[in-house]
């Protein structure tokens, strides 16, 4: 299981700024029936998969990496909600409804890379960065 040292790096991590540059792309297109609301909780929720990936990544151990994948994950099940439900408009113009499948087609994909993490990390005996850390500074010769 490769290594990384910022969260950055993480692909499901780059997948989601990714979905949320493609969706602010989107929602820029100037859909006009398109609530505030509705437009706001749809950007409040893409950009949350990113950012419960950062924070549980920076947090140090694996307990609590994992609970925020969880919580990136049901964010990322959020946004494809909202947008099966967007596709349901009947207003919503032909070529607006391809950009919504291709959308929810990349939060699925933010979904997928999210459990098969969690389940690499449920699977290893690794604890998180923090303890590594902590043991490394109390015994040199133990780093990791």
């Amino acid at each position: 299981m490769p290594t990384y040292d910022r969260f950055e790096d993480v692909p499901v991590w780059q997948t989601a700024a990714n979905l949320y540059d493609q969706l602010d792309d989107f929602l820029g297109a100037r859909l006009s029936r398109l609530s505030f609301s509705f437009r706001n909780q749809l950007e409040r929720a893409v950009l949350s998969i990113s950012n419960n990936i950062a924070e549980g990544f920076e947090r140090g151990t694996k307990n609590e990496l994992l609970n925020f994948l969880y919580i990136a994950r049901g964010s990322a099940g959020e946004v494809r909600s909202m947008l099966t439900i967007l596709s349901r408009r009947p207003w919503l113009e032909h070529e607006h409804k391809s950009k919504v499948s291709s959308l929810k087609f990349a939060s699925e994909s933010c979904s997928r890379q999210l459990s098969a993490w969690a389940r690499s990390l449920q699977e290893s005996d690794t604890v998180g960065r923090r303890h590594y850390y902590t043991k490394s500074q109390r015994d040199p010769d133990k780093r990791v």
